[in-house]
């Protein structure tokens, strides 16, 4: 009997170590600023990132406008034009080279891969990816699995954003927003605007000595 609660015990603080193991390997933001650095008005959208076996995954949380109306292609496939819906956007940054990944998912189940080289030059769209999104009432989730192949080289910065809304209610917001003192005069949202991007590291998620695969998809860029 002895020899089994020992057991049961070395389980249960084995257990307790992986939990906290797993915890500590989630990064979570919320978007609590418009692009323009004004508060939202509701509950801010709230973005998680954690390992996931052949890449990243990313999981949304928040409230669903359901404004504006679906995009017209099947859930779970790529859409193009896909930000000019109800979107939530991660941006991953290289800033030497201005490499980076676009990813769009939307609370309807569609979603949305842009590789670009270049501010706003992008070279591939439209990739495929695993997410399923699910609305619950005035809510919605949604997961998205990006692959490491999708990912430049050498992360080292993100911006998050969200947007939702039709005609003069069409709200943009961000992360990292740009800071009112800075906003010129009829200056419009822009989400490719690199200088505001701030410090991200895949290692902060995969662990320290984690190396990210080489990519096909962003061989011979800068």
């Amino acid at each position: 009997m002895g020899l089994i609660r020992g057991l049961h015990f070395l389980t249960f603080i084995y257990t307790l170590l992986l939990c906290e193991c797993v915890f500590q390997s989630q990064l979570q933001f919320s978007i609590e600023n418009t692009w323009n650095s004004d508060p939202v008005d509701h509950e801010p959208i709230r973005i998680t990132f954690s390992p996931w076996e052949g890449g990243l995954k990313m999981q949304v949380f928040g409230p669903f406008f359901n404004d504006p109306a679906a995009p017209p292609g099947p859930p779970g496939h790529a859409f193009p034009g896909l930000w000019d819906y109800e979107v939530v956007e991660s941006f991953f940054l290289d800033s030497t080279t201005e490499n980076y990944l676009e990813v769009e998912v939307c609370p309807h189940g569609q979603h949305l891969i842009l590789l670009l080289s270049g501010v706003g030059q992008a070279f591939v769209q439209q990739l495929p990816m695993v997410f399923s999104a699910s609305v619950t009432g005035d809510r919605w989730m949604g997961e998205a699995l990006i692959p490491w192949g999708y990912f430049p080289p050498n992360v080292n910065k993100m911006n998050s954003y969200a947007i939702h809304g039709s005609g003069e209610k069409r709200t943009y917001e961000a992360l990292y927003s740009v800071p009112k003192e800075e906003i010129a005069e009829g200056q419009n949202p822009n989400f490719h605007l690199l200088q505001y991007f701030q410090d991200f590291h895949l290692q902060s998620i995969m662990g320290e000595d984690w190396i990210q695969p080489d990519s096909e998809l962003w061989k011979g860029k800068p």
